[in-house]
C-alpha cells in the first residue's frame, strides 16, 4: 500500500474515537447552559454534566489509541480496542519523567526533555500505538501456538505481542520522542508567535489538506494537547481553565472560531452560487444537491458533501474556498471573537459553546457570518462565470441523477441503492475492503478501472478520490456508513445483473 494510501486508512480509523467528542461537547454545552455563571459550582446537575464531558475530552489521547486499533483492525474487534489501550498504558508508563529518571537511560534534566515526558501522554502517541496495535492484530490475531500454550492463541495473543513491542517503542522513544516533541514545539511555537496571522494559515492549509485526509494530523498539534496549545481541550475546560490560567478568554478558541462563519454561512452562500450558474433545465437537480449539502454545513457543520461537489471539477474553487477560510480565521482572531466546537462548526455546537465562560463575543461569528455568505457567493459565482468552471449543473453533458428507489412506506430503499453501488464498483469480487466516515465510502479495490466513475455520479455520488493504485474514496454524505454496513450485508454470491444503472 503506498504512503497517502495508508495515511487515508488512519485518517479513516480517526473517525472512530473523532465521534466521541460530539457527546462531550453536548453534555459540557448543557452544563454551562444550566449554570452560565456558576459554571457547575452553583447546579450539581450542572457540575454533573460539566465533569461528565471533561470526562472524554481529558482522555483523547487513550481514546485515540482504542479507537484507531479498533478501526483499523480487519474486523473491528475489541481486542484489537483492547491491546490498543495495553499498548497505551506501557508506553505512558515507561516514558513518563519519573520512570525515565529512574531507568537512567536519558537525562531527564537535559534541555527541554522533562517537559517532553510530561506531555508523552498526547493523541499522537495514541495515534502511534492503535495503528501498531492494529497492524500486530491482523497478522497475528489467527496464530495457533502449540498445545502446551493453546489457551494463548489467536486473538489472546495480540495484547501479549503488543505489550512486548511497546517496550520496544519505549525504549526508542526515550531517545526521540525529545527531538520529536522539539521539532512539533517549535512548528506550533512558529505559528502561534504568529498571532491572528498563525491561525489563518492554520484555516488554509486545514482546508487545502481535505482532499488526501492529511488535515487529522494538522489538527492534532493544533487542537489537541500533543505539544501545550490543546485549543479544543483548553476551550472545554472552562471556568477550570480560566482559573488556572490555561484558558484565556479571547484567545483560546482561536484555532476553531473562524470555522463558524464559512461552514454555517460561507459555503451554503457557495451553493447558491453554485445554484444560480447551473443551466436553467439542471436547476431542479442542482437545487436538490446544494439545499441538503449546504444545510448539513450550517446545522451540523458537515461540509465534505458540498466541498466534494466542487473539488474535482473546479480544484481552482477549493483553493478559492480555502483561501476564504484562511481570512476568516485571522480576522476571528484578530477581534478575539471565540467560540468553540466538539465535532465541527455548525449551529449546534455554536449554541452548545455559547455560554461556556471562554467563549468570547460569539455572537459576532454569525454576523461575520452573513458578511462571507455574500463573499463567498460574489467570488464563487465571479469565477464560476468568468472562468467557464463545470460546477454541477453546467456540465458538457449534464448527468441525470436518479433517486433511490422506495418502498410502500415512501423510505429510502438502502439496500437496493448499495446493490446500484455494488453493481458500479465491479461487484464484490472487485472490492478487498468496505468502510466508512462520516460522508465517504472508504475501500479498497482489485481493479479500479472496473469501477464506472460516471455510474456512480448518476446514482447519487457527490464525487470519487483515487488514491493510489487500489484505494478509492465514495462521496456520499450523511448515508456513506448505512450504505457500507448494507453493502457488507449483501450476499458474495447475489446477481446483480438485473440491477438497473442510470
Amino acid at each position: 500500500m503506498n504512503i497517502l494510501g495508508y495515511a487515508q486508512r488512519i485518517g479513516r480509523a480517526l473517525m472512530v474515537p473523532v465521534a466521541v467528542l460530539p457527546a462531550a461537547a453536548i453534555l459540557m454545552g448543557v452544563g454551562y447552559w444550566l449554570d452560565p455563571t456558576g459554571w457547575g459550582g452553583n447546579n450539581a446537575l450542572a457540575a454533573f454534566l460539566i465533569k461528565s464531558g471533561a470526562a472524554i475530552i481529558d482522555n483523547m489521547s487513550v481514546l485515540f489509541a482504542i479507537g484507531v486499533a479498533y478501526g483499523m483492525s480487519k474486523d473491528k474487534d475489541g481486542a484489537a480496542a483492547l491491546a490498543g489501550f495495553v499498548g497505551f498504558m506501557v508506553i505512558t508508563t515507561l516514558c513518563a519523567p519519573g520512570a525515565v529518571s529512574q531507568i537512567g537511560l536519558v537525562d531527564v534534566s537535559l534541555g527541554n526533555n522533562e517537559l517532553a515526558f510530561s506531555k508523552i501522554n498526547n493523541q499522537f502517541i495514541g495515534i502511534l500505538i492503535g495503528v501498531v496495535s492494529a497492524e500486530l492484530y491482523n497478522r497475528y490475531s489467527s496464530v495457533e501456538l502449540p498445545k502446551a500454550l493453546a489457551f494463548f492463541s489467536g486473538k489472546r495473543l495480540v495484547p501479549i505481542l503488543v505489550s512486548v513491542v511497546a517496550i520496544i517503542i519505549s525504549f526508542v522513544l526515550m531517545f526521540v520522542w525529545p527531538v520529536l516533541f522539539g521539532g512539533l514545539v517549535h512548528f506550533g511555537e512558529s505559528i502561534t508567535n504568529l498571532g491572528a496571522a498563525g491561525a489563518g494559515i492554520y484555516g488554509f492549509f486545514n482546508r487545502l489538506l481535505i482532499p488526501v485526509g492529511l488535515h487529522h494530523a494538522l489538527n492534532a498539534v493544533f487542537w489537541f494537547d500533543t505539544v501545550g496549545i490543546n485549543d479544543l481541550g483548553r476551550f472545554w475546560m472552562g471556568a477550570q481553565g480560566l482559573e488556572t490560567g490555561e484558558a484565556i478568554k479571547g484567545t483560546t478558541g482561536m484555532y476553531m472560531a473562524g470555522f463558524f462563519p464559512v461552514m454555517m454561512f460561507g459555503l451554503p452562500g457557495a451553493a447558491l452560487a453554485i445554484y444560480h450558474t447551473a443551466r436553467p433545465e439542471n436547476k431542479a437537480r442542482v437545487a436538490s444537491i446544494m439545499i441538503a449539502a449546504g444545510f448539513a454545513s450550517f446545522f451540523t457543520g458537515v461540509t465534505e458533501p458540498l466541498e466534494f461537489a466542487f473539488l474535482f471539477v473546479a480544484p481552482v474553487l477549493f483553493v478559492l474556498h480555502a483561501f476564504l477560510t484562511g481570512i476568516s480565521l485571522f480576522i476571528a482572531a484578530t477581534f478575539n471573537w471565540t467560540a468553540g466546537f466538539g465535532f465541527s462548526a455548525g449551529l449546534v455546537d455554536l449554541v452548545l459553546s455559547s455560554k461556556n465562560p471562554v467563549a468570547n463575543e460569539w455572537y459576532m461569528l454569525p454576523l461575520m457570518g452573513l458578511v462571507f455568505f455574500v463573499l463567498y457567493y460574489a467570488t464563487f459565482r465571479a469565477a464560476i462565470m468568468a472562468m467557464n468552471l463545470k460546477t454541477p449543473g453546467r456540465e458538457d453533458e449534464a448527468v441525470e441523477s436518479v433517486p433511490s428507489s422506495v418502498n410502500s412506506n415512501g423510505k429510502s430503499d438502502n439496500r437496493e441503492l448499495a446493490r446500484k453501488y455494488l453493481k458500479a464498483l465491479g461487484g464484490h469480487q472487485n472490492l478487498t475492503s468496505i468502510d466508512a466516515c462520516i460522508t465517504r465510502l472508504r475501500l479498497s479495490v482489485a481493479d479500479r478501472e472496473v469501477v464506472d466513475e460516471a455510474k456512480l455520479k448518476a446514482i447519487g455520488a457527490m464525487g470519487v478520490v483515487k488514491l493510489g493504485e487500489n484505494n478509492l474514496q465514495v462521496i456520499l454524505g450523511p448515508l456513506a456508513e448505512i450504505i457500507a454496513g448494507e453493502l457488507k450485508q449483501i450476499p458474495e454470491d447475489e446477481d446483480l445483473s438485473k440491477v438497473a444503472l442510470p
